[in-house]
This record gives structure tokens, sequence and C-alpha cells, in this order.
């Protein structure tokens, strides 16, 4: 029971935090960002979210910084959307698995 409650908490914060994301106003975080996996700690303390950014490595960083730095904004507004007891400490991490799976494409496109 308690590992559906958690599954469906990661979707619900997934899928807000990809809305939050999408409304932010900084530069640093350009508008091809997404959400690609979010997992919270059983007791809600922590949330680890995997982000995937369109662009070179210096376009990813800094849009790592933007969220980094937009972290307290982010979590009251996650916690103000899903009523949330306890909103948890949001950790960002780069996911290359879009990117990878692109150049895959790209390489069989080239194959054919």
């Amino acid at each position: 029971m308690a590992k559906e409650r958690i599954n469906k908490i990661n979707e619900e914060v997934m899928r807000e935090l990809a809305a939050v994301i999408r409304e932010l106003k900084d530069s640093r975080i350009p508008m091809i960002t997404s959400v690609v996996a979010v997992h919270v700690t059983n007791d809600l303390s922590y949330a680890k979210a995997y982000i995937s950014v369109f662009g070179d490595e210096t376009v990813q960083k800094n849009a790592l910084e933007g969220l980094k730095s937009a972290q307290g904004y982010i979590r009251r507004e996650i916690g103000h959307r899903l009523q949330l007891r306890h909103t948890p400490e949001f950790i960002f991490e780069l996911d290359h698995s879009i990117e990878h799976g692109s150049k895959i494409s790209q390489m069989l496109k080239d194959i054919q």
C-alpha cells in the first residue's frame, strides 16, 4: 500500500514540477527542459528529479544552476499545489537518456 502511495506522489510531483519549471522566468533554463523522472523518499524529505535539457554542456549546467537557485520557490509552489504535509527538498540531476536516444535515432537514420 505504501509503495502505491509513493508511486502516486512521484507522478504528481513530476507533473507539477514540469508545470512549475515551464512557468519559471529564469533565462538560464531553456524552454526545452523536461522532467524525465522523480523519485521521492518514503518519508517525503527528499525528491530526486532527473532533468533533461536540450543543448550543449554549458546550457545544461546553466539550467541546473537556475533550477538550484529557484529550489525554494519550486518547493513552495509544489507544496501549495499538492497540499502535502511535508514537501520534499529537491535534488536536481541531469538525465541524458533523451539526448542519447536522439543520437541513436540519428545513427540509425544515417545507416539507412
